[in-house]
């Protein structure tokens, strides 16, 4: 869910009281046409992603995303907008569920979340 400012509004998401403004942003694609594609890289995984989300789909986005080596730069930015923080990964590698070396999240510690998840743990 957007907030009036157009970012991420997680609060307004988990409150439920805007579920008909919410929108799906995709970040990746697994299957294409009944083909497990988790073995291709991530890079034509999105370039897929991208053709199919070509053509208008209401309420569907391709999540942006950077290439680079701009992690540093990129999270200070997200940070300075109020962003919960970014997660980075290896272009050039294949989909593996669970915790990997090569998707690496990172959070901002004054993101309103952060309180969310230290709140639930205690």
């Amino acid at each position: 869910m957007l907030g009036e400012d157009g970012r991420s509004d997680f609060d307004g998401l988990h409150s439920r009281q805007y579920d008909d403004e919410v929108h799906f942003y995709a970040f990746d694609l697994l299957v294409a046409d009944g083909d497990d594609i988790r073995p291709l890289p991530l890079s034509i995984r999105k370039a897929n992603l991208a053709r199919r989300l070509a053509r208008s789909v209401d309420g569907i986005h391709l999540a942006p995303f950077e290439v680079g080596e701009i992690g540093p730069d990129l999270f200070r930015h997200a940070c300075l907008m109020g962003l919960e923080g970014i997660v980075s990964k290896h272009q050039d590698r294949a989909y593996r569920s669970g915790r990997s070396p090569h998707w690496v999240k990172v959070t901002n510690p004054k993101h309103p979340a952060i309180h969310r998840v230290k709140d639930a743990l205690s």
